[in-house]
């Protein structure tokens, strides 16, 4: 039986000016620069190529186009040097954190307390750059920087997991093959949302026969259901506590020796979620009056929160409440981001965060020395604006995986540490650096320890991941003394 075949469909006038923006990227030629940087060890010649690549699509044609910005040593041997891909997270967050706060030869240099500091702000040589130890290539997702998908579906596709996932497999591997760098040790950094990118990524390129040497979690964030406060999921709850302890200490609202050190404060809140506080999350009604009240003021002690509080929130202290209640007397909100960092209240004031003190620090400093130099170094002339922080991305992401097959795609929450998990099982020689700051209170290091610690794989295998810890927020770079303990944990651990 014969059928007739279904006539193409004409490409809406949406997609069509999306497919020439994108066809405009792409003809644009590799913006080039050269410099020179003076590191702890040596000074080192480079360039740098930013170079907008294409990610094919089932047919061949071009679904986006994508920034890479790439500093590489003049004269290295690329079968010996090696390179490392990195990106920041969001989803919705072009690259420039990683890039000008503490990889790249070029560093944006902001206040150590994460107070707002006075502009104009220039990137300047980063002595303490990753490039002394392998070349760098940051790349925009689409819909990030001036990265862009070529029609309505692309995008659909673009802000999905997987499909992020398949689109960052597809330019890193043209650019290795553009570039000659296949046979190179390689690398990849993922920050935030960008190490729930990595986890997935480092399964993925090892599919493609591109095996990683080494992946960088900076501020974890491969199981969400650590960090996200739905209804039903005690979880958050738990992991994290010590980390509004942590923050508690820092601002002063505890009391004996509680408020004695950070780490007291941290060591008794890690203490009392082990022995008792997810054992009273579980039991949840079944607890007796006189257990209920003992969690109450173990929880209001650690926190520095009113016991009424925790009362009234059934024992449960999201972190949209705490960024609100604990600095409430004084008029203040707690930063997400970086929580040593705190903002006024508005006259009337709400039981919610109107801004993130802790992003505001960075957000103009970055974005404006960035720009700088894109248009100064680099000759990058374009006029559309340069996507920062996407929030539509953001909104329209989809999180469900599974969702590139004819299969519905799983439903819970994302979680990428399997993917991790089965590429460390499967490669022997891949090792894991993670990153947390002890001030992030949007991924918390108490939750990474636990999201670390449930890895799929035997001892022996989980015994090749490193987790450190430091000072500051969920940009711990930004500040000096992390930045160079960073960078020295990280020249030991490629050692090992």
């Amino acid at each position: 039986m014969s059928t007739t075949p279904t006539a193409p469909t004409e490409p809406s006038e949406a997609d069509k000016a999306m497919k020439t923006r994108v066809e405009a990227r792409l003809a644009r030629p590799v913006a080039r620069s050269t410099g020179s940087l003076k590191t702890q060890q040596r000074t080192l010649a480079y360039r740098t190529e930013a170079a907008f690549l294409p990610v094919a699509g089932k047919h061949g044609e071009p679904e986006a186009a994508v920034l890479t910005t790439a500093y590489l040593e003049e004269g290295a041997d690329p079968a010996r040097r090696g390179l490392c891909f990195a990106f920041n997270g969001g989803p919705g967050s072009a690259s420039i954190w990683l890039q000008f706060g503490a990889l790249g030869p070029k560093r944006v240099v902001v206040p150590d307390d994460a107070s707002v500091g006075r502009g104009p702000f220039q990137a300047q040589d980063n002595a303490l750059s990753w490039l002394q130890h392998f070349d760098l290539v940051f790349i925009d997702p689409p819909h990030t920087g001036w990265s862009l998908a070529a029609s309505e579906a692309a995008r659909k596709k673009a802000l999905s997991t997987d499909g992020d996932i398949a689109m960052l497999t597809e330019v890193m591997r043209l650019w290795l093959v553009r570039n000659r760098r296949t046979t190179s040790p390689l690398y990849l950094c993922g920050e935030s949302y960008g190490t729930t990118r990595g986890a997935g990524l480092a399964l993925s390129m090892l599919d493609q026969g591109l095996a990683f040497q080494g992946v960088i979690l900076v501020s974890c964030a491969m199981d969400l259901q650590s960090l996200v406060f739905d209804h039903g999921n005690d979880l958050p709850y738990a992991l994290f506590l010590p980390a509004f302890a942590n923050t508690a200490q820092y601002h002063g609202l505890l009391k004996g020796a509680l408020q004695a050190s950070s780490a007291a404060a941290r060591e008794a809140a890690e203490a009392f979620v082990q022995e008792e506080y997810a054992a009273a999350l579980l039991a949840a009604g079944r607890l007796s009056a006189k257990q209920r009240q003992r969690i109450v003021n173990r929880v209001a002690e650690l926190t520095g929160l009113p016991r009424a509080l925790v009362d009234e929130q059934n024992l449960r202290i999201s972190d949209s409440c705490y960024f609100a209640e604990a600095l409430r007397a004084r008029g203040q909100v707690v930063g997400r981001l970086d929580s040593r960092a705190c903002g006024p209240v508005a006259a009337q004031r709400k039981n919610e965060m109107e801004f993130d003190p802790g992003i505001e620090a960075l957000s103009s400093p970055y974005t404006s020395a960035a720009l700088g130099h894109y248009a100064g170094s680099l000759g990058l002339d374009l006029e559309d604006r340069y996507e920062v922080l996407n929030a539509d991305v953001n909104k329209q992401w989809d999180w469900r995986r599974g969702t590139l097959g004819e299969a519905p795609g799983l439903q819970g929450h994302t979680s990428t540490s399997s993917d991790l998990a089965q590429a460390l099982r499967r490669h022997p020689h891949l090792k894991v650096l993670a990153a947390s700051g002890r001030y992030d209170l949007g991924t918390p290091y108490s939750a990474s320890d636990w999201s670390l610690a449930r890895l799929d794989a035997p001892a022996s295998v989980r015994a090749r991941v490193t987790h450190r810890y430091y000072d500051a927020g969920h940009m711990m770079y930004t500040r000096q003394a992390d930045l160079e303990q960073l960078q020295r944990d990280l020249a030991t651990w490629l050692k090992t």
